[in-house]
């Protein structure tokens, strides 16, 4: 469905980026993954994505990522997508600027842009950190607005783009000890409904997915310092997070997410701009 287009996803070498990279090539899009991780770890990333099955949203669901893969690979089906990789440090403008004049250089031009990366830090505002707020919000709002405004010209000029911002269900309401990360995420869909707003005549969308509790190192990272916290076991912990905000007491999916994404992408989603869709097992409906 996006064959021949070029998306770059930030913060994508692992979580719900790396589920949403896999999701894009397996609809045919040339990919630029951006994170951290060793030289081999993001090499052997590369050559899954440009060399994997292609595989449709529906065979994911059912199946999973790997067992559809190896279903495809019996049929040997490929997607045979371009992949490339910028190191840029998205709390860095200039190297976010960087991140798509690079995209556009080696590929050609960037017709999707996926705002993913992020980080965290969890503290009672009278005690958070300074400079933790400041990376918190470098990271997770104002790369968003760098990389949107070196990207939508070209867009613009070929009428044509997808941008997706990952917010968050902190994005739409609050919770204790996280006041960075829930200013930035509001922020973030702030962010959106302008830019939707400012693009509507045109053939760019902007919207934003607001995932619940999805199993990333990060949330791994809360539900670690839970179970320290309270000297618990992890399983107690994870039990616990889920508990308190997610209704369905399951995590959403970074498969799920990168589904989302690709229709978001779609003809059919043409004229859905400036949304938050949660994806958040009832979080936001208590």
């Amino acid at each position: 469905m996006l064959e021949g287009k070029v998306a770059i996803v930030t913060g994508s070498t692992s979580g719900i980026g790396l589920g949403i990279a896999r999701a894009l090539a397996a609809q045919g899009a040339h990919i630029v993954l951006n994170g951290f991780g060793d030289a081999a770890q993001i090499d052997g990333l590369r050559k899954e994505l440009a060399a994997g099955p292609s595989y449709s949203a529906a065979e994911v669901t059912k199946y999973g990522f790997a067992q559809a893969a190896q279903l495809r690979r019996a049929e040997g089906g490929g997607a045979g997508v371009k992949v490339a990789y910028s190191p840029a440090d998205m709390s860095k403008p200039a190297e976010v600027v960087g991140m798509i004049e690079q995209a556009t250089r080696e590929l050609g031009r960037v017709d999707i842009l996926v705002n993913n990366a992020g980080i965290q830090y969890t503290a009672p505002v009278e005690e958070f950190p300074p400079e933790k707020w400041d990376a918190i919000i470098a990271i997770n709002l104002s790369a968003n607005f760098h990389a949107v405004r070196a990207v939508l010209p070209q867009m613009k000029q070929r009428n044509w783009g997808r941008i997706v911002n990952i917010a968050s269900t902190h994005g739409l309401v609050a919770s204790t000890q996280k006041a960075a990360y829930v200013a930035a995420k509001h922020g973030v869909l702030g962010l959106t409904k302008v830019v939707a707003l400012e693009t509507a005549t045109t053939g760019v969308t902007c919207n934003a997915i607001c995932p619940g509790w999805v199993l990333t190192p990060l949330v791994q990272k809360q539900i670690d310092d839970m179970a320290a916290r309270e000297r618990i076991s992890k399983e107690e912990a994870q039990a616990r997070l889920l508990g308190e905000k997610q209704p369905s007491l399951a995590f959403a999916t970074p498969e799920q997410i990168g589904a989302l994404v690709v229709f978001l992408c779609s003809e059919q989603a043409a004229q859905i701009r400036g949304v938050a869709m949660p994806v958040d097992g009832g979080w936001t409906a208590q």
